[in-house]
């Protein structure tokens, strides 16, 4: 369930994300596609709090720094990823490539938690927050692991198993063989099979009971040589989180 007014909000911070600008308040309602009037009930609540001013007069509103402040002190004090992040960046630093760490935000669906960029200028781009199928994708395959065999086949059954790629696995049997193939080889995988040139290797691990992934995507033709090395260090990050205190 949708709460209408909590999405309008979360609109407002992604615009300016997007639009990197102050923006008059027509301006905001048209791009938001809302009533001025409801446009600017919400503009006036996030300046009353402090999060939103004029920039000056008839010059539009842009967000204030309380935003990225409060945003900054939430992210400190994840537990979650405080436990990670050490070991995600280490694997970072080795692997030369980009590393995301997440879960099942629904069976259907991975959502990204914390997204380390690889240092190269080609790579593979995502930020937290960001959502993938996860039938087609190597973060969502390790996650499908931890499930009973049994709800996994009904869940993938009852999926619309849609081909991103040429690649992509499409019926329930096919990505149950892959499933099968994962954990003797040592990573769970995607291989062109969201995006044409794209390589994602993941495992899973539990941390608190709860199951979670980290995967490392990267291009093609650089990732696909190494898959075994950079497998190998994956495994180990995964290890040394779940031992961790």
């Amino acid at each position: 369930m949708v709460v209408k007014t909590a999405f309008r909000v979360i609109e407002i911070v992604e615009l300016f994300a997007r639009e990197k600008q102050p923006l008059a308040l027509s301006e905001m309602a048209r791009l938001l596609e809302m009533p001025v009037s409801s446009c600017l009930g919400l503009i006036r609540t996030l300046e009353e709090q402090g999060y939103m001013y004029e920039t000056g007069r008839r010059q539009g509103y842009y967000p204030t720094g309380r935003l990225l402040a409060m945003a900054q002190i939430i992210a400190a004090h994840d537990p979650v990823l405080d436990r990670v992040r050490p070991a995600l960046e280490e694997l970072r630093d080795g692997a030369r490539e980009t590393v995301l760490f997440g879960r099942f935000r629904d069976p259907n669906t991975v959502v990204y938690l914390e997204v380390l960029s690889a240092p190269q200028s080609i790579r593979y781009s995502a930020e937290s927050g960001e959502t993938r199928p996860a039938y087609a994708n190597s973060m969502g395959r390790a996650l499908l692991s931890t499930l009973a065999p049994e709800a996994r086949r009904k869940l993938l059954e009852a999926t619309r198993l849609a081909p991103l790629t040429d690649a992509t696995l499409i019926t329930a049997e096919a990505i149950e063989q892959e499933l099968e193939r994962s954990p003797v080889r040592g990573w769970y995988g995607n291989l062109g099979e969201s995006i044409p040139d794209l390589v994602g290797l993941a495992w899973p691990l539990r941390i608190g009971g709860e199951a979670y992934a980290i995967s490392v995507a990267g291009p093609r033709y650089r990732l696909e040589p190494r898959i075994d090395d950079v497998a190998a260090m994956l495994r180990a990050a995964c290890l040394a989180i779940e031992h961790k205190g």
